[in-house]
C-alpha cells in the first residue's frame, strides 16, 4: 500500500478510516483499484458498461466488509477476490445454466498453433467478451485466475465435467475468434 506510506498514515489507520466511513479514505481506496479491478471485471463481463456495474457493485461490498479485511495481508488480493467473486455472483442472476456432453468437447479439440501473439490486448479482451457467459467464466477462472475445474463446478453450481467441456468450448470459439482477426 505506498499510497498510504505517501500520506504520512499506516495500513491499520487508513483501514480503521475506511471502517469509519470517512470519505477521504474510501476515496483513496477507490481511485487506487479503480483500474486494476475493473480489468478484472472486463474479463468477466459483455461489455464496459457491464464491468463497470460489476465493479461498482464489488466496491459496494468491500465498503461493506472492509473490516474483515485483516491488517498485513495484501489489500489487493483481498480486494480482487471479492471482484471475482461479484463477477461470479453477477454471472449466476444473468445466465441460465446450460450443461454440455463433455464428449463432443473433447472431439472437438485442436492442435493448431494460437493466434495471440499476433494480437493486441483490446483485440483478445473483445474476444473473450464475445464468449457466451458460461464460457467466459469458466475460462477467466481456470486460464487466467488458475482455479481449478473443482473450484469453479463449486463457485458456478454445475459439474466438474461440464467446467472442463465449457473451457475447451471457450478456447475454440477464441481461437475461432482470433484467427478471424489475424
Amino acid at each position: 500500500m505506498d499510497f498510504i506510506l505517501t500520506l504520512g498514515r499506516s495500513e491499520k489507520d487508513f483501514i480503521q478510516a475506511c471502517v469509519a466511513r470517512e470519505k477521504w479514505a474510501l476515496k483513496i481506496l477507490y481511485e487506487e483499484y479503480y483500474g486494476t479491478l475493473l480489468a478484472v471485471c472486463m474479463r468477466y463481463s459483455n461489455n464496459s458498461d457491464e464491468a463497470v456495474d460489476i465493479l461498482h457493485e464489488g466496491f459496494i461490498k468491500i465498503f461493506k466488509n472492509i473490516k474483515k479485511y485483516q491488517i498485513g495481508t495484501s489489500l489487493g488480493a483481498w480486494m480482487r477476490r471479492i471482484m471475482v467473486n461479484t463477477a461470479i455472483d453477477y454471472y449466476r442472476r444473468q445466465s441460465r445454466r446450460r450443461t454440455e456432453d463433455l464428449d463432443k468437447a473433447y472431439e472437438l479439440s485442436t492442435n493448431q498453433p494460437d493466434a495471440i501473439q499476433q494480437l493486441s490486448e483490446k483485440e483478445i479482451l473483445q474476444a473473450i467478451q464475445e464468449l457466451s457467459p458460461s464460457y467466459r467464466a469458466v475460462f477467466n477462472l481456470y486460464v487466467i485466475d488458475g482455479y481449478s475445474h473443482k473450484e469453479i463446478a463449486d463457485m458456478l453450481g454445475i459439474t466438474e465435467s461440464t467446467s472442463r467441456s465449457n473451457l475447451v468450448k471457450a478456447r475454440l470459439k477464441l481461437r475461432e475468434k482470433l484467427e478471424k482477426l489475424k
